[in-house]
């Protein structure tokens, strides 16, 4: 039984109101069940199988090489008269489909199994697959039989021209129209960058922090922090783990010790700083080269080609022209900010440190929003709110999710949850919940696909299943965890892609869920981000777990969303910097590349958009989007404003957030649609208008 379920008492209005939402056809209960529903129409459900040791995960991967050699041999064998779109680019997709699957079920056990072992041969065998999938580009083969078939300009539908002109533009940005040997040039620092990263990805995972306080240097820290499981310690001190981010904002936010606020955020900000620094200066050199051989001024350039932004200038402008545009705002708040730290430290002439801006943001929010943080956990026990989204999400994209008997689990508390079609029962895809934090397992929140949904070699189409890696705070012997409300919003956030993941329906695997442009793919579910400050949204869920008739008051909502533009300029003036410092270091020459100091370019560019570093620190060595996200941070910003434009059609709809016309259409118009046209088509569709800024703006608390 889920060790939540005693706290289900506390959402029988969640339950009623899903049994309302949900009602339709009949719903199978079992994964056969499920599994034959699908066959019915069509398709497959088909669980990843997770291995069980390290010679189980190298076998994996032997065998989904082997496999795909064989069918790979079949297409390249095919008599060139007879080569069509169907046995070359629809092959093609299937084929490579399958390894991808492999490596996203071999990299979720890399960041989440117990044991330490099964995490070390999941990296190095994640290594080995993406060494293999580089290799692809560079099969002359291949790249023939495909070519050959796209020279002959065979008259295909949209979806399937895209598919070919991506797939051949894939081929001249991997460098086959270059020389023999510069090609194989590129192929081996390509294979040594997918390794690189890896490795940048694995020293984070594996930073501690561990710092240890007096219950007296942890004045103003909640109770509920002081309790949790593995902070007490023998000798009566208290344990911060300051690579745990919940950790770290809990002592950010609410620990009255400008020392120990100041020690945990210094602590945090040197992360794997002595491996990661110089692997970051070998990766921005490397990446650097790797564009001038392929015929691009910068990495950025080569990157944001395949964006919506399309160059790295234009993706450098739109981070300046926010930076600018946020600048009298900017001041504002952190002249608002060094005043009350003036007044609470008695010193007129405070100056304000990073460290200070969680804290006195936290009691700005308590003093002149009367919005207290950590008292608004009790409306948000983490069980209850999970049912609470799932209703929503249910409600407004027309699904019942229900929970199965997972028939392998990588740890203790993992959840199983099939999703269908409220209306027809159709099975859709399955996921995964992994919620709470463990050793050795990701310390951050995301969705790992498992599969991607397509149609496979049998004409069936397969379909997705994904896995949320997320580290909520757990429960405590005599509490259940109580969740703040940027956790909320969070989940939220996270769940969205999960939905992305569910509802992106397209033949090809390369056209499906993630594989929009980088700087679209966080749109959605930042768009999802606006549901919980909504007080109508927040009424189906959110109650004191004491006392469920008490909900939050429309007064205490308004509260919230004012201090949150209050303080909404530092907040994206952070996210600038870390997209400014990300473009700063991929928008170098090769040659200035190889000589430039890493660490003044990240320190500086920071303290330049939002506000210094402590002193001695490089957090651009935790930063883990600069290894795998790299020259695509911005397109986190980029995919906030089109994600506020987004959520104000929901805003201004007759239902509001719950109108569940508007929800049909971004699932059909933004999730649905995929890559299989161009998303800012997709976008402006949903919209029924041209894209605007303006309800970004309105958002952060600019009134133009």
């Amino acid at each position: 039984m889920n060790k939540f379920r005693a706290f289900r008492a506390f959402t029988l209005v969640v339950s009623v109101f899903v049994s309302v939402l949900t009602a339709g056809a009949a719903t199978p209960k079992t994964i056969a069940e499920f599994q034959a529903a699908a066959a019915k129409s069509g398709q497959s459900l088909t669980l990843p199988e997770y291995p069980l040791s390290p010679e189980q995960i190298k076998s994996q991967a032997d065998q989904a090489i082997k496999r795909a050699e064989t069918e790979l041999g079949k297409l390249t064998a095919e008599d060139p008269t007879r080569l069509t779109f169907a046995n070359t680019f629809v092959a093609y997709d299937a084929i490579t489909a399958r390894v991808g699957e492999t490596y996203q079920i071999i990299a979720t056990v890399a960041e989440s199994a117990l044991d330490q072992a099964m995490r070390d041969t999941a990296n190095e065998t994640t290594v080995r697959l993406q060494e293999w999938s580089v290799g692809l580009d560079y099969r002359q083969d291949i790249y023939q039989a495909l070519k050959a078939v796209a020279d002959a300009k065979p008259k295909l539908d949209a979806q399937s021209q895209r598919l070919v002109d991506e797939q051949m533009r894939a081929y001249r940005r991997a460098g086959l129209g270059l020389s023999p040997t510069e090609r194989s040039e590129v192929e081996r620092l390509r294979k040594v960058l997918a390794a690189m990263n890896t490795q940048f990805a694995i020293n984070i995972n594996e930073a501690r922090a561990p710092l240890d306080f007096t219950a007296e240097e942890l004045a103003g820290v909640p109770q509920s922090f002081l309790d949790s499981p593995g902070v007490k310690q023998p000798d009566g001190r208290y344990r911060v783990m300051a690579n745990i981010t919940w950790h770290h904002q809990a002592i950010a936010e609410s620990a009255d010790n400008a020392d120990v606020r100041r020690k945990v955020l210094t602590a945090r900000y040197n992360l794997a700083r002595d491996k990661n620094t110089p692997l970051l200066s070998k990766l921005v050199a490397l990446r650097a080269d790797i564009a001038r051989r392929l015929g691009y001024a910068s990495w950025a350039d080569y990157q944001t080609e395949t964006r919506m932004a399309k160059n790295g200038l234009t993706a450098a402008k739109f981070e300046a022209d926010l930076v600018a545009g946020l600048q009298p705002k900017f001041d504002a708040e952190m002249e608002q900010l060094r005043q009350l730290k003036a007044a609470h430290t008695g010193k007129a002439d405070a100056k304000l440190e990073l460290s200070d801006i969680a804290y006195y943001t936290n009691r700005l929010k308590k003093e002149k929003y009367s919005v207290d943080t950590e008292a608004l956990r009790v409306y948000f026990p983490y069980q209850a709110t999970l049912e609470g989204m799932f209703a929503i999400y249910q409600k407004i994209f027309g699904l019942k999710f229900t929970e199965v008997q997972a028939p392998y689990t990588w740890a203790p508390g993992i959840q199983l949850y099939m999703v269908a079609d409220a209306d027809t029962g159709t099975p859709i895809g399955a996921f995964y919940l992994d919620m709470f934090p463990r050793d050795g397992k990701f310390n951050h929140f995301a969705c790992f696909p498992q599969k991607v949904g397509g149609v496979m070699a049998d004409g069936k189409y397969d379909l997705p299943v994904a896995a949320l890696l997320c580290n909520f705070p757990a429960p405590s012997a005599d509490k259940p965890s109580l969740l703040k409300h940027s956790d909320v919003e969070t989940l939220f956030h996270e769940f969205g892609h999960v939905m992305h993941g569910m509802l992106s329906r397209s033949r090809f695997v390369a056209q499906t869920g993630f594989a929009v442009p980088q700087d679209f793919v966080e749109a959605p579910s930042q768009m999802l981000e606006y549901w919980v400050w909504d007080k109508a949204v927040l009424d189906t869920f959110a109650a004191d777990y004491r006392d469920p008739s008490k909900k939050i008051p429309a007064a205490t909502i308004d509260a919230m969303v004012a201090a949150r533009q209050a303080t909404q300029g530092y907040f994206t003036r952070r996210q600038l910097a870390i997209g400014s410092l990300d473009l700063a270091l991929h928008t170098l020459t090769a040659d200035e590349a190889w000589m430039a100091d890493i660490v003044k370019i990240v320190n500086e560019t920071t303290e330049r958009v939002t506000i210094a570093t402590p002193a001695d620190t490089f957090w651009g060595a935790y930063i883990g989007h600069l290894a795998g996200y790299d020259a695509g941070y911005y397109s986190y910003m980029w995919a906030e404003v089109i994600a506020a434009d987004m959520a104000s059609v929901f805003k201004a709809s007759p239902k509001g957030f719950l109108d569940e016309q508007v929800g049909r259409r971004l699932r059909n118009e933004i999730y649905g649609a995929g890559n299989t046209r161009d998303v800012a088509d997709s976008v402006e569709v949903f919209l029924g208008r041209p894209r605007s800024m303006q309800p970004f703006l309105e958002d952060v608390g600019i009134k133009q």
